[in-house]
């Protein structure tokens, strides 16, 4: 049994990085309905209630210390490659569409909750605003709303199956929709425009150790110093010390995204395996008092995608939106920008520069759209907050 930090974290390091590796190198259809940051959750998970590792001081301590320095250091460097006037470039249609999903995305959980508020454990409120965030931008999102809102750890599980599930199912039912495209923009009296954007080509070049080390060492000074400034602005509700962090490290990231920094290769990649890190932490927290509410809050997670679906048809009729403008807005946001592109891809290679741009601003967006919600749904709480 481990009882100190260093062989802890060791092991954390290796199953963080197994799964990516995996996915890279073989391609297993088993990461088109699991992917490799769910597999991470389930892997640590399994060894941290099977005893691997104990709760001792030190790998509390450890624990606590990671969540707090990797969040806003993640959170900064995901935002480095988010072009905020491409996306403007855009145009209003594609905009309007990408906030008609959002809209019917958060309406759907605003639904749910009323619906199942009073069968799910009082955090309810929490899980379906920690839903919400990784539905509006990813699982960055989903960790910052998490923190930020105090969501147990023994809760998450069941959030992220129910992400898992319901986002297996929409991806199968987009890519199959290029059939029946056709009768839905005729009944939605669709508006056929072209959509083409340009977008700057991606950073290239190979990074250096020393390229790692000074973004590494670049992110935790600017985690450090969103903390302190978290720590002199008003605590109140849900802007708690957490969440002004994260808020001040995404606000830093966005404004040196226009800096010629943000054409280094190396944010991305490392921002990808500090997210892999922060959920093998916060998996290794985990324990099984939380999975008898799992097939509930599966229910829950399709109840919400179902509402979702049929909101934004609804808008698509209104405002005579296309299937394939609708799919795409839809799938950056529950799919982000791994997922979205492939999609656009499928119905038109035109609109792959949109997709990305798309999950790219829900990115952005993911944070305090959870964070918004997690408000709403606090007070219609039975339990109180």
């Amino acid at each position: 049994m481990i009882d100190s930090v260093w062989p802890y974290v060791a092991l954390l390091l290796l199953a963080a990085g197994l799964f990516p590796v995996l996915e890279r190198r073989y391609g297993w259809r088993l990461f088109s309905v699991l992917p490799p940051i769910v597999l991470t959750y389930l892997l640590v998970t399994a060894l941290a209630v099977s005893g691997v590792w104990q709760a001792s001081e030190a790998i509390v301590g450890a624990q606590k210390a990671l969540t707090s320095q990797l969040l806003p250091a993640l959170l900064f460097l995901l935002m480095i490659g988010c072009d905020l006037r491409a996306i403007l470039k855009l145009g209003p249609r594609v905009l309007a569409v990408f906030a008609c999903a959002l809209a019917s995305i958060q309406i759907a959980i605003l639904l749910t909750y009323l619906l199942f508020r009073h069968a799910l454990p009082a955090e309810g409120w929490m899980m379906l605003s920690a839903l919400s965030a990784t539905w509006s931008g990813g699982s960055a999102n989903l960790v910052a709303v998490k923190e930020s809102v105090g969501l147990p750890d023994n809760l998450l599980p069941s959030v992220l199956l129910a992400d898992a599930l319901c986002y297996s199912v929409w991806v199968v039912a987009l890519f199959s929709a290029v059939r029946v495209a056709p009768a839905f923009d005729r009944w939605t009296r669709a508006d056929m425009r072209d959509v083409l954007v340009e977008v700057e080509a991606p950073a290239k070049g190979n990074a250096t150790g020393g390229d790692v080390l000074l973004w590494l060492g670049a992110a935790l000074v600017v985690g450090n110093v969103s903390m302190a400034a978290a720590a002199h602005l008003p605590s109140n509700g849900l802007l708690t010390a957490t969440a002004w962090t994260v808020l001040v490290a995404t606000v830093i990231g966005l404004v040196l995204a226009r800096t010629p920094a943000a054409r280094s290769p190396v944010p991305a990649p490392l921002a990808s395996a500090m997210l892999a890190l922060l959920v093998a932490v916060l998996a290794s927290q985990s324990n099984f008092d939380g999975l008898a509410t799992a097939p509930l809050f599966v229910a829950a997670g399709f109840c919400v995608l179902l509402l979702h679906i049929a909101i934004l048809a609804l808008l698509a009729k209104l405002f005579r939106f296309d299937l394939y403008l609708c799919g795409i807005a839809s799938l950056a946001q529950i799919g982000g920008v791994a997922t979205a592109p492939v999609l656009a891809a499928t119905y038109s290679r035109a609109l792959v520069p949109a997709a990305v741009l798309l999950a790219t601003l829900g990115l952005v967006i993911g944070t305090a759209v959870g964070l918004s919600i997690a408000g709403l749904l606090s007070t219609l709480s039975p339990y109180g907050t």
